[in-house]
């Protein structure tokens, strides 16, 4: 009876600790994703010229804070626990809205740095939850398929965060101008202080008990190091462009849509342009959340390895179509367009990067699945280390938005095709633990 009750309460814990790590996957593109509609007002501030690459810095910042918490996080998940690198994450993610609402009140390139330190510890605020989630996830779900199931149906969540993020602050803002400030966008970040207000209390108060698997104490020393798989480390490289192609497809498409130059996605005027750009884009990350859901239910069934290989394919051919088919070969998607729900005319192109989310969707869950499998104990010190790489999100996006500026929208999306490229032949070649040999 006594066994009975004590694996009743582990079930339950498990389930506690499950629903309180797919919140935390939700907040974490809650986060993330106010960088790029908030761009678009910043870029069209008069001191930044309508530069994209600078519209970008604020997402950038965001993901180049992983460069630095990466590897701490890894530490502080062995150290204190899942639960306390949590809560801490979500009081960096509190402070760094708050800093972002602040930069309101300066002007001009004040301001702007004022936004992008904020965006920096909004950075270290996701980072620190990233490397709870994903490794949690896994371990709870036992690794292999179900782990990456888990993950997956985390990602669902995440990819409504996501999917509303942009919609909501393009729908409040419009059709931005010069005389656009942060000050519009204050009710995102009024909602965005009071969902970390509220997780902190309430999680708080969830208890939640580290799995066995991975952790270790300061007194551990370790024969080897996550580096010594060459299936981790070309993982590595794949998780730090996927994040890039991950953000930078939709992050420049709003950037596209909200042009209303020549350079832009219009070849008439079109009014409340920003807000159609924050639908599109928003588009592209309900597509994610579409295939992350889809693919809760079939990961268990079909490996990670092939599910990278069909959707890189299949995205890159996306890819490949949005650049070479003109803007003037149009198409229309039900969007908001400022004060009403419409059949909306969009560049094909747009349309087929919007698909793009459907590929996008698996890619890290089953990238991570793929890296970190079979490493064991080295598998805390892995997430960190994945972290870190995480800055491509950062990286990535700045690259393509400057080739954006100098050569056009379209002509930049060969960023994320290479990258695509890259994660097709890791999948098909490189992602199998060939060192079995190793104690883990």
């Amino acid at each position: 009876m006594f066994k009975m009750e004590n694996v009743k309460t582990k079930q339950n814990g498990s389930i506690i600790a499950i629903i309180t790590m797919m919140f935390l996957y939700a907040m974490i593109a809650f986060v993330t994703n106010l960088a790029a509609p908030i761009g678009v007002v910043w870029k069209n501030q008069p001191e930044i010229g309508n530069s994209n690459m600078l519209g970008m810095m604020g997402n950038f910042m965001n993901f180049f804070a992983y460069l630095f918490m990466g590897i701490p996080a890894g530490k502080l998940l062995t150290k204190i626990g899942y639960k306390k690198t949590a809560l801490l994450g979500i009081a960096f993610g509190f402070f760094g809205v708050l800093i972002q609402f602040l930069s309101g009140m300066p002007s001009g390139m004040a301001g702007f740095v004022v936004y992008l330190l904020g965006a920096f510890i909004s950075g270290l605020s996701v980072c620190l939850l990233n490397t709870v989630v994903n490794p949690m996830l896994n371990l709870l779900g036992g690794g292999g398929n179900r782990g990456n199931q888990l993950n997956l149906i985390g990602g669902t969540l995440n990819s409504l965060a996501g999917t509303l993020t942009p919609m909501f602050v393009g729908a409040l803002i419009g059709t931005v101008t010069k005389n656009t400030s942060m000050v519009d966008v204050n009710p995102v970040l009024y909602i965005a202080m009071a969902v970390f207000a509220a997780a902190f209390i309430i999680l708080s108060f969830i208890p939640i008990q580290d799995p066995e698997m991975g952790k270790t104490n300061e007194n551990t020393v370790f024969e080897h190091s996550p580096w010594a798989f060459r299936h981790f480390k070309l993982g590595v490289i794949a998780i730090f462009v996927y994040v890039g192609v991950e953000t930078g497809i939709p992050g420049t498409l709003n950037f596209y849509i909200s042009d209303t130059t020549a350079s832009g996605a219009w070849t008439t005027a079109v009014a409340n342009a920003a807000a159609i750009g924050g639908f599109v884009a928003g588009t592209y990350w309900l597509l994610m959340l579409v295939g992350r859901f889809v693919a809760g239910f079939i990961a268990d069934k079909i490996s990670s390895r092939a599910l990278m290989m069909i959707t890189t394919c299949a995205g890159m051919i996306l890819i490949i179509a949005a650049i070479f088919i003109p803007k003037t070969v149009t198409t229309t998607m039900p969007l908001f367009t400022g004060t009403s729900f419409a059949m909306t005319t969009i560049p094909l192109s747009a349309l087929l990067l919007v698909l793009c989310g459907l590929c996008t969707s698996i890619m890290w869950a089953s990238i991570f699945n793929l890296a970190t499998e079979g490493l064991g104990k080295y598998t805390a010190q892995a997430s960190g280390i994945f972290m870190m790489m995480v800055v491509g999100g950062g990286v990535l996006p700045l690259i393509q938005n400057f080739i954006a500026d100098h050569a056009g929208y379209m002509l930049s999306y060969f960023v994320p095709l290479i990258a695509m490229a890259y994660m097709f032949v890791y999948a098909t070649f490189f992602s199998k633990n060939v060192n079995k040999d190793i104690p883990v």
